[in-house]
């Protein structure tokens, strides 16, 4: 009994110290990011119409980082945004034509911060790949509230696709993987459904990632943010300055600028949670954009836009609020980038990065040295050397929009510091150095286009226990470049296929004949079939035996001489 006694009491001595210590919780994160909202498109760097009044206090009172940069587009930026690594390492080519898939075999920041007992939810845009294994609950979210493809309503989107220019109210959502039907504006949809998250998890430690798809096109507004823009010239900047818009440019500044001040209706809305919540001084609090904008309006004067690696096209607004280490503002000035984002906050959270995991990025908050290298590029598919592409070291940017060939004379060469805007080409004063950082260009592009996620691309699972029935959808088809919403042109899905019995059924649009040839190939197999097609343009095909393998899946309806590719396919194991 005596030692029976004396264990009790180490043990109600051990409970009661571990009941009374204080454990410091790990920082909360939320990181917002917004579609396609430029370096112009906020108050805060000098835009005198749009109204962007809770932004402007978070830069305000944030650290502000004045040269912070990302991809051209949206996958890649977001691929590298969520693993600190550059997108082609992961295997994000492209935001279509197959390249928009990020490999499973990637560690995001939200599995290391669910491993590190975060709960972690997103809320918007993902972008990297609509089907087992590269959805974000396989990739580390607890939580997924997502619309399909780079947008609500694209050809990707099938699920909003045939609501026009009401796709982005009463929208169909994938909430964890199945359909659900949402009534609101997709902005306040997500930002109500983040908060829910936050408020569900206030006591513990989470990782929020709110990634609204606007203002990307297509640039539907509520009337009552529109009409905050209606009687606004976005073209006059100032008494002395006026930029040339053409007449669509200007509607779609005001349409933008609408759903731009929606967002930041919604981030008010959020920021008050928190200090209700009183959780807002252990949150580390992020607000960003993916690259430049689409359509041309004010950017502070940078050259370029979306998909151009000049500055109007990768350089961003980033403000970080975490009162904890500050709580004023402050400019930092020195050069930093997405594939820094997953180091820093894992530093800021006491978390060890991954050792056996090549990152690309570095801890924003220790001031980088002047020599480090950035390397962007952006063509459609796959990078073509020197083909919009840049390098940036230390005060220098080298940019290629040329041969493959070329001699050094036919690049640009820029003092970034002295030439925010890159106006003035120094290659002429500069060969030695150009001729230096065009061949680390070359190294660093051979290097990631021989990563083993590009030589070996991602293939989406079909037959697995984790997603049936599967929709391939035309964001995740390959083939012709430019494949969006043709019906003559050759397409095809990577897919890994687990043996089995399969009904496939195909949706076409816009036919103009009923009867014909379906034809599926599948590595060694070919079915085909005569067929009709039925009024909703869908032909089915039932009990196909399939083999188990690596597959690309072609399947497409012969008419005469004609190959219609399918709009999308679903596939049912059986």
């Amino acid at each position: 009994m005596r030692g029976f006694d004396i264990n009790r009491i180490i043990f109600l001595l051990i409970l009661f110290i571990s009941c009374n210590k204080q454990v410091e919780q790990k920082p909360n994160i939320i990181l917002i990011i917004t579609d396609d909202q430029g370096y112009g498109d906020i108050g805060y760097n000098g835009n005198p119409h749009i109204k962007t009044p809770n932004l402007d206090l978070l830069a305000t009172n944030s650290m502000r980082f004045n040269n912070f940069y990302v991809s051209p587009v949206c996958a890649p930026t977001r691929s590298s945004l969520l693993t600190g690594r550059y997108s082609l390492r992961t295997g994000v080519t492209d935001t279509y034509n197959g390249g928009a898939m990020m490999s499973n075999d990637e560690t995001t920041l939200a599995e290391i911060l669910k491993e590190n007992n975060y709960q972690t939810g997103i809320f918007g845009k993902w972008h990297l790949g609509d089907n087992y294994p590269f959805r974000p609950t396989d990739q580390g979210f607890h939580e997924s509230l997502i619309h399909l493809s780079g947008g609500i309503g694209q050809v990707g989107d099938f699920t909003n696709y045939y609501k026009g220019n009401r796709s982005y109210f009463d929208p169909i959502l994938w909430h964890n993987n199945e359909q659900k039907k949402y009534e609101g504006y997709c902005s306040d949809i997500f930002t109500d459904e983040a908060i829910k998250f936050i408020e569900e998890n206030k006591s513990n430690q989470f990782f929020c990632y709110l990634s609204f798809n606007a203002p990307h096109t297509p640039l539907q507004v509520p009337d009552k943010y529109y009409d905050l823009y209606k009687n606004v010239d976005p073209s006059v900047i100032s008494e002395s300055e006026k930029i040339s818009m053409t007449e669509k440019n200007v509607l779609d500044a005001k349409r933008i600028y609408g759903m731009v001040t929606n967002i930041d209706d919604n981030f008010g809305k959020l920021v008050s949670k928190l200090k209700e919540l009183n959780i807002d001084k252990n949150t580390i609090l992020i607000f960003m954009t993916d690259n430049g904008p689409q359509q041309f309006r004010y950017v502070s004067n940078l050259r370029g836009l979306k998909s151009s690696v000049y500055n109007g096209g990768i350089k961003v607004p980033f403000y970080l609020s975490y009162p904890k280490i500050h709580d004023a503002g402050l400019d930092l000035d020195n050069f930093s980038a997405h594939i820094d984002v997953l180091p820093s906050l894992l530093d800021l959270c006491d978390i060890e990065t991954p050792k056996n995991i090549k990152i690309d990025g570095e801890n924003f908050l220790n001031k980088s040295t002047e020599e480090r290298s950035f390397f962007s590029y952006w063509t459609r598919k796959s990078p073509e050397l020197y083909q919009n592409m840049s390098l940036n070291k230390g005060n220098y940017k080298l940019v290629g929009n040329t041969n493959y060939d070329s001699p050094i004379e036919r690049f640009e060469l820029f003092d970034i510091n002295n030439d925010p805007y890159e106006i003035e080409n120094i290659i002429e004063n500069k060969k030695g150095l150009a001729s230096e950082m065009k061949l680390e260009m070359y190294n660093i592009y051979n290097e990631l286009i021989n990563s083993k996620n590009i030589k070996n691309k991602p293939r989406i699972i079909i037959g697995s226990d984790f997603e049936n029935p599967t929709f391939l959808n035309r964001n995740d088809a390959s083939g012709q470049r430019g494949i969006w919403a043709q019906n003559e042109i050759f397409g095809f899905w990577r897919t890994k296929v687990y043996s089995g019995k399969y009904n496939f059924s195909f949706k076409f649009n816009n036919l103009n004949f009923s009867s014909g040839q379906m034809v599926i190939e599948i590595g060694n197999q070919v079915f085909s079939k005569k067929v009709e097609v039925d009024n909703n343009g869908y032909v089915l095909m039932e009990n196909i035996v399939l083999n188990e393998g690596e597959f690309d899946l072609t399947p497409f309806f012969r008419h005469e001489r004609k190959n219609i590719f399918p709009f999308w396919v679903e596939i049912n194991k059986l």
